[in-house]
């Protein structure tokens, strides 16, 4: 059994921790705020631009004349995912889930006979992907220094996988992020970059016949390379939502947990030190007694 001296120093312990993981969440909420701003405000203009990619590409179609981004290499034998998590811990299943998806996706394709590269942006998917698929690792993109992620960020990213594709060293390029949905939902997914692959409109057959000038394929040549651009960068923005609401989440869940243990602990002490109390009395009265 536990000293009063021990169960004192614990209790004192765990409500410093208790004060850390509150104050953990009170931060994590207000940056939380500004991400999902920015991830929100981020999506209409994905979207849109989607749209009109997707239009573009079915005036094209995917002949060999086509750019290489949409048409692809005709083949599917190499495959580049692009991790991105986050830089920091402490946000609960966050980081895991996005490597847990990606692991799954590294292992069903190497039982396909494929062959598997890896990218990683945020070393805590780095960390917990190294240990099974290390030697499939091609590269890694470090942000700890940056402290919010602005289009610049992306557009580093995306030269990377680019210069990689016209380089011939993968086929297919897929990004793996986390979709903000509130803060205690965020869906991890998995989004093909290249070839680009585009969702047809629901309302095809009433859409609007556009006249392109300069023609499609030359639009699409120099949109291309900046879809792949705004998908890394919309996934980013996603991912900066979906941790600091997983962050907030956990620190909540810590802060509550903490402060059960303190109430355990200090009816543990309580009933400790009545214990004392009470053999002290009786070593007293014994003692008289005996006298």
């Amino acid at each position: 059994m536990p000293s009063l001296k021990d169960l004192k120093n614990r209790i004192e312990s765990v409500k410093s921790t208790r004060k850390i993981t509150k104050a953990m969440q009170m931060v994590a909420a207000a940056k939380l705020r500004r991400a999902q701003e920015a991830a929100e405000n981020a999506r209409p203009y994905a979207e849109r631009f989607n749209a009109v990619m997707a239009q573009l590409a079915a005036s094209v179609g995917t002949s060999e004349g086509g750019p290489r981004l949409l048409a692809g290499t005709g083949s599917d034998k190499v495959h580049l995912l692009v991790v991105m998590t986050a830089e920091r811990g402490l946000c609960g299943g966050f980081n895991s889930n996005i490597a847990k998806l990606a692991r799954a996706r590294a292992q069903d394709l190497l039982a396909e006979g494929k062959t598997v590269k890896i990218l990683t942006v945020g070393k805590k998917g780095r960390d917990q992907l190294k240990r099974d698929l290390g030697d499939h690792f091609v590269g890694h993109v470090d942000l700890s220094e940056v402290k919010r992620i602005g289009y610049a960020d992306a557009q580093g990213v995306a030269q990377d996988v680019l210069a990689r594709f016209d380089a011939g060293e993968f086929d297919v390029a897929t990004i793996f992020y986390s979709k903000f949905v509130n803060v205690v939902t965020q869906v991890p997914t998995a989004q093909q970059i290249i070839p680009a692959a585009f969702e047809a409109e629901e309302d095809a057959g009433t859409a609007t016949v556009y006249d392109y000038e300069p023609g499609e394929e030359e639009i699409l040549a120099d949109l291309l390379p900046r879809g792949v651009a705004t998908q890394i960068f919309s996934g980013l923005l996603e991912n900066g939502a979906s941790e600091q609401g997983a962050r907030m989440s956990a620190m909540d869940n810590a802060t509550r947990n903490a402060g059960e243990m303190i109430d355990k602990l200090t009816i543990e002490f309580n009933r400790s030190r009545q214990a004392v109390i009470t053999n002290e009395l009786i070593e007293i009265i014994s003692g008289a007694e005996a006298l």
